[in-house]
Parts: C-alpha cells; structure tokens; sequence
C-alpha cells in the first residue's frame, strides 16, 4: 500500500484560511510568505483555531496546553499582529485570527521591523498579488458581496441649495470623517501597499503613514506597536491630506463599526488595480455618487483624466464645428467608483457629482456581510459549524439574525448549503412574524 503523507503544519493552515470568505488560494508563493510569517509549530497551532473570536482557554483545550502556555503563544502572535486581541468592556480578553486581507498580510507591513526580512516579504507579496491572479480573483471577484467599498470625498459634493435635498443627502456612514467622529479607538499605521511597492522599487510619492484603522481592529494595532493612536482632529487632517493627494478612501463594507479605511493611490493599491483590471466584474462596491460633466465649461485639460486611478475619465471629440482638435471629457459609468478625485481635479468646475439613480446597499454590519459573503462563495456551513461557534449562544444569534434578514434568493441559497431542517422551520418563523406584523389591526 501507498505511504500517504500527513498534511504539513502549513498545508494545515492553508486548509483553515481557506474555510473564511476571504481565502487564500495555495501556491509556491503563499507557502513562502507564511513561512516567513509563521514557525512551523505556530503554523500547526493556528490551523487549529476557531473562526470566530476564542478565549485562551478554548486554545487551550484546542492545542492541549494548559492555559498560562496557551495565552503566552496567543500574547506573542497578538504581538507580531497575527492575531488581533480583543479586550472588552469588562475586562474579557478575547482573540481572532483576522483573515490575510484586510488582515495579517497587510499588518504585517504596517510598520517598520527587524525581526523578518520585509524586502522579501515585500517581493513574495507582489509575486502573490500583482503577478499571480488567482489571491486577487478570489478576494476581488468571486461572489456579488465584496469586502470593500469606496468613500465619497465630501468637500467634493455641491453645495445643499444646488439640488433637491433628496438627491444631495449624503448619509453617516457614507461620510470618512464620521467613521473618525465615532470611533472608540483611532490608529495610523504605515500604507501596505505602498510599503509592498517600494521593496519592489515601484512606490509612488503619495504619503505612507496614512493607513486607518477603527475600534477594535486599531485598539489591538496599538498595543502591538504596528500603528500608533490620533485623536479625532488628527485623523481628519489625514483624510484631508490623503485628499489633497488625490487618493480614493477605500474601506470596510459595512455600515456599523467599521475597522479600516485605506487611503488609496491607484499605482499601487491592489483593490483599485482589480478595478481596473475587472471592471466588469465589479471588484468593490462604489460610492451613491456619480460625476456629471457640464460640456459646456470642460475645456480637455484632461486634469481629471489623469486623476481617475481607475481610468473611468477619457477624451473624446468635442465635435466643435470651428475647432477640430477640441476635447472633452467623457466619464464611464460602469467604472466609475464615485469617489469624487475627478472633482476636486477640475479647476475650471466642469464636474459636479450627482445621486446615482440606482441605491448601492451596503450591508449593515460584519456578521451580514460574513454571512452574504459565505453564501456566495458556498463556504456557509463552515461559518456556522465552526465548533467554537457553536459554543457562543450570542455569535449564534447574530450569524442567525443575519440569515434571516437574508433577500428570499439568498435565503435559499444558504438553506441550499446547509440542509437544515431548524433553518427552514426558522425560516417559516420569521415569515410568519414578518406577515402577523403586517395585518391590519383587529
């Protein structure tokens, strides 16, 4: 009979990323970056944790450790930014293994550090993302809800008085500045895209240490040393600057406790070059927003041409009857992220955003999103059976809450994965509430 070879401590922990929405598909070069990431004991160790959020006393039982060892291993990935700690109000410490990205491969260049070699992390991560497509695919376009959306650059909305009320409201948690006003923790670290590309000696000049991160994600950054706290004040003069710098502020999909937002060029981002290399497949989720472009003030300066990072401005013909070589600007909708850098470009005031007709929904927190995401990539029922999931009566309640707030299509397909009797009676029940809820009264 044929030796069959046990898994490797890193083929392990490529099968436990691979259970999250955002996987990491295998190669030479994953292998190479984890290696560098990880020993091979803490491979093996982190293949074995729960999805969602743990104790040190569930890694305990999991690596059969007693609990000081346990928590001495999860303090010095916590301290390495493998893991995220998580200290609630009461004191409760909890942790997560975040997945790569917005994760572990982009903290682990968020800051300078000697204790691995980052030129070649830097390369091994441009190999991965920039050279190979499948990690990009896979983070990018693979499913309908994605992990990103782009923030609308406000000072570049006209003034009220301009349009209907109606079409010019723009909501909190459309606004950057608000994420900053309501954060309980606020951090700054360096920009990993940036970082990446200048080992590969291709970094553009737009500021480095411009890197946001929000609550909890920015709370266990800081105490790990790999970002540093602002203040509120500090945080909005950084999203000025990386304004006036042209950058797009990309961050989290979701409306409630948002944990990042990247402020992003589009030579060196990797979300605004799948854009641009999967426009039609809609890589992260746009603004409400749209420019219009008043022809008759637009010159062909082609400032905004060269401003658009996803190439959704072009020039065309003006079809002027006296001057043949005149231009104007025309905009692509489809790839238009509405994120207002064209505006801010134009000198001469030929642009003004307007309401797309159509609403962008974005979902209203993580535990949606995750579980829309798990749906559209058949991954949902590692999500819910995830033994330490099980375990949680109050994770339990939000993943099912999601579930149930769930469009009809996306109800099947998850009942489709997980052949759930308890689902479909679950699903009845709150069909049955939803119609008694909209019975006239008597």
């Amino acid at each position: 009979m044929a030796h069959i070879a046990s898994k490797s401590s890193y083929e392990s922990l490529v099968d436990r990323l691979n259970l999250l929405p955002q996987g990491a598909p295998p190669s030479d070069t994953l292998f190479a970056i984890l290696k560098l990431l990880f020993s091979e004991r803490e491979a093996g160790l982190v293949a074995q944790l729960p999805i969602k959020p743990f104790t040190a006393a569930v890694a305990a039982r999991r690596w059969q450790l007693d609990e000081i060892q346990a928590l001495s291993t999860l303090e010095g990935l916590a301290g390495r930014a493998i893991l995220l700690d998580i200290v609630a109000h009461d004191g409760t410490r909890t942790f997560v293994l975040p997945p790569p990205m917005a994760g572990f491969f982009e903290f682990s260049m968020m800051h300078l550090r000697g204790d691995i070699d980052q030129q070649i992390l830097g390369e091994l991560f441009y190999q991965y993302m920039n050279v190979e497509e499948d990690f990009i695919k896979s983070l990018f376009i693979d499913g309908e809800t994605q992990l990103g959306r782009v923030f609308v650059q406000e000072r570049t909305l006209p003034p009220v008085e301009w349009f209907d009320q109606k079409k010019l409201q723009i909501l909190d948690y459309e606004r950057a500045s608000e994420i900053i006003h309501q954060a309980s923790c606020r951090a700054i670290g360096i920009c990993y895209c940036r970082q990446k590309m200048m080992q590969v000696d291709r970094a553009c000049s737009a500021p480095l240490e411009i890197c946001m991160t929000f609550n909890n994600t920015a709370a266990s950054l800081v105490r790990s040393g790999f970002a540093r706290p602002v203040d509120i004040v500090e945080g909005k003069d950084l999203l000025i600057l990386a304004q006036e710098h042209g950058l797009v502020q990309f961050g989290e999909n979701v409306r409630r406790s948002i944990n990042f937002i990247c402020n992003c060029c589009g030579c060196c981002c990797e979300a605004l070059i799948a854009a641009r290399r999967f426009s039609t497949m809609h890589p992260i989720h746009t603004t409400n927003y749209q420019p219009h472009i008043l022809e008759e003030s637009c010159n062909g300066c082609a400032k905004c041409v060269s401003a658009c990072p996803v190439e959704a401005m072009t020039l065309v013909s003006a079809n002027h009857p006296q001057q043949a070589k005149l231009k104007k600007a025309k905009h692509d909708a489809n790839m238009c992220l509405g994120c207002g850098v064209c505006v801010r470009a134009c000198r001469f005031g030929a642009i003004q955003l307007e309401r797309r007709s159509k609403l962008v929904i974005t979902p209203v927190d993580t535990a949606y999103r995750t579980v829309l995401m798990a749906i559209e990539r058949e991954k949902l029922p590692y999500l819910i059976f995830d033994n330490q999931a099980l375990a949680s009566h109050r994770l339990m309640a939000a993943i099912l809450g999601a579930i149930l707030r769930l469009p009809p299509l996306k109800k099947a397909l998850a009942n489709q994965q997980l052949k759930s009797v308890y689902l479909e009676k679950l699903f009845e029940w709150g069909e049955k509430k939803s119609a008694q809820a909209t019975l006239p009264p008597g």
